[in-house]
């Protein structure tokens, strides 16, 4: 089959730091050149990948994050040039999917972000401009607000599990969080968490944008200290030793979260993730035996509910991200939603 992917511009793929949409494309994309199938992957000219990489931009123009005129460009050069594809693929958001639905070619598109409020009524606005055009939820949850949309398939996320070696250690003397500093994420949850049980936190979080640097600034800085660290957006290696390290994961999300890798992440080192009941935590987390899920964050501050974390099997995390959420698990996810996106689009000639 012959593939184009497009991933958004902004990040090199996979990224250095920070961006989950970025790492699961270069996972895919390797993981259907890996099957045989002819990928090109519309990306940053600095990424790496098994696909063929057709760039734009010779390096991500990350200074430009969320500018059209640079969104644009990527985005029409991509459609222009996968014309002979069999089916193309995108990421990128709803300038991708507008523009991608006005295509002959089968197309379809994997909704990252939720769909309830502005972000579901705009999505509904550009699929009355495209309705041929095909979704792909990445959890059951996140399709939840607009169930009537045209979706195709279910395709969770997935991890390289090379990439997390699996050594846990029991008994971790510190709490971490990994996101992006965002009121919806919750660092300062977590901080809340670890100042009343007393434990120590570490903190790792992208905060690069206006908003973020806010957030930071009103709700993380004034707490830093002996016992709170912010050691800052950190590369994949140290990522996977601070969670290793780790006595739990904190996943305090107060949003309807539509997928969490990083969930996946602290399971596949064996380490154990207290979250709040929302999004799609539910869909991967199984309470009590891979997870421990309450429904308020300050439920996360009873001893007891670190004790039952602490009580979780390591080898069952790791093995239920090897059984759920492998790449050939996601490939063969994906190759069966390009199949029906192709029939669907033969189907309405």
């Amino acid at each position: 089959m012959k593939i184009g992917l497009i991933c958004p511009v902004w990040f090199p793929v996979p990224p250095e730091g920070y961006g989950g949409i970025e790492r699961v494309v270069a996972l895919l994309a390797d993981g259907l050149v890996a099957e045989g199938h002819d990928v090109t992957l519309f990306a940053s000219g600095d990424s790496r990948s098994r696909a063929r990489i057709d760039a734009v931009f010779q390096t991500a123009p990350s200074e430009w994050i969320g500018h059209t005129f640079w969104e644009l460009q990527h985005a029409i050069h991509a459609f222009r040039s996968s014309q002979e594809c069999d089916v193309i693929h995108d990421h990128t958001g709803l300038l991708g999917l507008a523009l991608g639905g006005l295509l002959d070619v089968p197309f379809c598109h994997t909704v990252h972000g939720p769909l309830n409020g502005p972000p579901g009524a705009l999505y509904q606005q550009v699929l009355e401009l495209v309705p041929r055009a095909q979704l792909i939820s990445i959890s059951e949850n996140q399709r939840k607000p607009r169930p009537e949309f045209p979706w195709i398939a279910n395709c969770p996320n997935a991890l390289d599990l090379s990439l997390y070696p699996f050594r846990r250690k029991s008994g971790g003397d510190y709490l971490v969080f990994l996101g992006r500093m965002s009121p919806d994420k919750g660092a300062h949850r977590a901080l809340a968490v670890a100042l009343e049980t007393g434990l120590p936190l570490k903190i790792a979080a992208k905060c690069r944008e206006p908003a973020e640097i806010k957030y930071f600034e009103e709700f993380v800085r004034p707490h830093l200290g002996e016992t709170i660290e912010y050691v800052g957006e950190v590369g994949h290696a140290d990522k996977v030793e601070l969670l290793m390290g780790a006595r739990a994961l904190i996943f305090p999300i107060d949003w309807e979260e539509p997928f969490g890798l990083v969930v996946i992440e602290a399971m596949a080192c064996g380490t154990p993730v207290i979250a709040t009941r929302r999004g799609a935590v539910p869909e991967i987390i199984d309470h009590g035996r891979t997870g421990i899920l309450v429904d308020h964050y300050r439920e996360m501050e009873d001893e007891a509910i670190l004790e039952q974390a602490d009580k979780l099997d390591p080898m069952v995390l790791r093995r239920e991200i090897e059984e759920r959420f492998s790449p050939e698990h996601m490939v063969a996810d994906y190759v069966s939603a390009y199949e029906a996106t192709i029939a669907a689009r033969s189907g309405s000639v």
